[in-house]
């Protein structure tokens, strides 16, 4: 039996900056995803699901701003809960879809998903994730003194609320994952990084803050034991200077190589940094290659004609090659 695979798609996958934001176009979006993660469950891999849900947060918050005269307050952890069902289902019906088009019978499930951090995350002392709406002077003010919130300004906007992104340290759910993969399900899981939970002697409690996705996409795949990350974003390959007049996409660089472009400033924060960053963490915890692409590419990426590859060091990637693994049929000199 093949050793799992972490997918982790994108909250953009769904809802598309300049789009309509139905639940008919988020479908529309999810749809050529699923294809490739059909392909991949066709071959025999087991697979592991995680996404993003930026744009579905921010919509919840939306909802609740309008309703705050009429409806209970939702906490940010119980909005991640929420969008992990959301998505879950989205994707879920999707992908039932194709496996059925292709007669393949095989279960997805969705399973909402804790993840512990630590109350001392020196994150709590410095919120600087922004999430929400953008508000004015006064509702921001307001905000502030009567909620607590940290708000930053933007000049251009108004003003956004900042919350922590403190770092996944554990996975409430890591069992009953490992059984459905064991059992043969295609599992979406840790929706939105997971919901932040802190543990003191023994209790869980929710947390106002977000986990970034692929951080826990990394630990997920670390405690599943799989030995490939596959990162769908927005871009076909990681470049160097991006948008630049040098700019230079990477199809394959080792961990050493990822390290000296990371420190040069090539992959800024809210963008690809994150992604590396996860990559590294999953190679120096027992992964083999981490492949960054976008949904369009994913699999001509798995079989070697794309993305960007990331492995422990040149050796190693040699060693892919020599493997087969994910059916390689070249070895690509291009760095």
């Amino acid at each position: 039996m093949r050793s799992p695979v972490v997918i982790a798609v994108g909250g953009n996958s769904l809802i598309r900056a300049g789009e309509d934001q139905s639940y008919e176009r988020q479908l529309e979006n999810v749809r050529s995803t699923v294809e490739c993660i059909a392909d991949l469950a066709e071959r025999g891999h087991r697979i592991v699901i995680t996404h993003g849900n930026g744009p579905h947060v921010g919509a919840q918050l939306l909802r609740a701003e309008a309703g705050i005269d009429q409806a209970y307050a939702v906490p940010l952890d119980v909005c991640v809960a929420m969008t992990q069902g959301e998505i879950g289902y989205v994707i879920q019906r999707a992908l039932h879809a194709e496996l059925r088009r292709r007669d393949v019978r095989m279960p997805v499930v969705t399973i909402v998903t804790q993840v512990v951090v630590r109350r001392d995350d020196p994150a709590f002392s410095h919120p600087t994730k922004p999430i929400g709406p953008f508000y004015d002077d006064h509702t921001a003010a307001q905000r502030k003194a009567g909620r607590g919130w940290v708000m930053t300004e933007d000049a251009s906007r108004g003003y956004r609320r900042v919350v922590p992104c403190p770092v996944p340290m554990g996975i409430v759910e890591l069992e009953p994952i490992r059984e459905c993969l064991h059992r043969g399900a295609i599992v979406i899981a840790a929706g939105g990084g997971g919901i932040p939970v802190i543990e003191e002697n023994g209790t869980l409690t929710g947390i106002e803050a977000v986990i970034d996705k692929d951080h826990t996409s990394a630990l997920l795949a670390s405690g599943i034991g799989a030995k490939t990350l596959l990162i769908s974003t927005d871009v076909p390959e990681v470049y160097l200077n991006y948008m630049q007049p040098a700019e230079k996409a990477l199809s394959w660089i080792d961990a050493a190589t990822a390290r000296k472009h990371l420190a040069g400033g090539h992959f800024h924060e809210g963008s690809m940094k994150p992604k590396i960053d996860a990559a590294l963490e999953f190679l120096a915890s027992g992964g083999e290659e981490v492949i960054i692409t976008n949904p369009d590419h994913l699999i001509n990426a798995v079989d070697g004609y794309g993305g960007t590859h990331i492995t422990k060091s040149r050796t190693a990637e040699f060693a892919l090659h020599e493997k087969g693994l994910f059916g390689w049929t070249e070895f690509r000199e291009n760095h």
